[in-house]
């Protein structure tokens, strides 16, 4: 088992238990996310990733033990304090029907609206600035439902953007997209990662992806931490086997030098043995 240290801790947890309906799915977590970098929870399903995403962003309260945000115990803050340090997108997101993208985008800007300050010239000038940095200025006028899944999901990072957080959070980003637009948005947070100094959090079930785009990987099995650090620390066979319950090999990527898994199936396997 590996980890790391990170000496600075924008978001983290201590004795971090998380249930649902009373089934407790995450046991006494401590994880700290290193600040400006990105940072991958992996694991096979129904380990637990989504659920300490939901914890960390505070849509799940916790049985037991703390999340923090700067030090501070995140349930003690305020929804709108949260809401402008941190963005989160889920899972399979749902926007209201008929809505264009720059009305959803729009939407990360509700955070700052009150009764004394309404929509300003700042508010305005966010939402041109995640239109553009997302490339969907040229589809702002179009209803969200008639895009693509890749153009749905950088209408979606948008608004996270307009929200003008420096953590964005989220779940299983490539989830449905095929894999040219899998890449395109990865690549759209890695650029937010590098050129922004944003600090980002998200679920991934690809392994390679993962270590292709992330800083700190943290593998997840059965509701806790069984390594944390770079790729090349936690993605091993060892690793691979334990987690996920598949032999594979592990091999350098010979685009980005990073740590490849190579999947041993039965079909292969088999043929090794023959």
């Amino acid at each position: 088992m590996t980890s790391t240290t990170h000496t600075m801790k924008l978001l983290s947890t201590r004795r971090l238990t998380l249930a649902y309906d009373g089934a407790t799915i995450i046991i006494d977590l401590d994880l700290a996310i290193p600040a400006g970098k990105i940072t991958t929870l992996v694991g096979p399903n129904g380990c637990g990733k989504s659920t300490v995403l939901r914890g960390l962003a505070r849509l799940l309260k916790p049985r037991a033990g703390t999340v923090y945000l700067d030090g501070a115990d995140i349930f003690k803050l305020s929804t709108k304090a949260v809401a402008k340090r941190l963005g989160i997108l889920p899972q399979g997101p749902v926007a209201p029907e008929g809505l264009t993208v720059r009305d959803l985008v729009a939407m990360g800007r509700y955070p700052y609206q009150n009764w004394l300050q309404q929509w300003s010239r700042e508010d305005e000038l966010l939402v041109e600035q995640a239109l553009v940095t997302t490339g969907m200025t040229h589809l702002s006028d179009r209803v969200l439902d008639t895009l693509s899944g890749g153009q749905r999901q950088r209408a979606w990072i948008a608004m996270a953007l307009a929200q003008d957080t420096e953590i964005l959070l989220l779940d299983e980003p490539t989830t449905f997209l095929d894999l040219a637009h899998q890449v395109e948005v990865l690549d759209l947070l890695y650029e937010l990662n590098q050129n922004k100094g944003r600090t980002i959090v998200m679920v991934l079930h690809d392994l390679n992806q993962a270590c292709r785009y992330t800083d700190c990987l943290v593998a997840v099995r059965q509701g806790q931490v069984y390594s944390q650090g770079t790729p090349i620390q936690v993605i091993t066979e060892a690793m691979v086997r334990e987690v996920f319950g598949l032999e594979c090999h592990i091999i350098q990527d010979p685009v980005a030098g990073t740590p490849m898994c190579v999947p041993l199936g039965r079909k292969v396997r088999t043929s090794m043995t023959s």
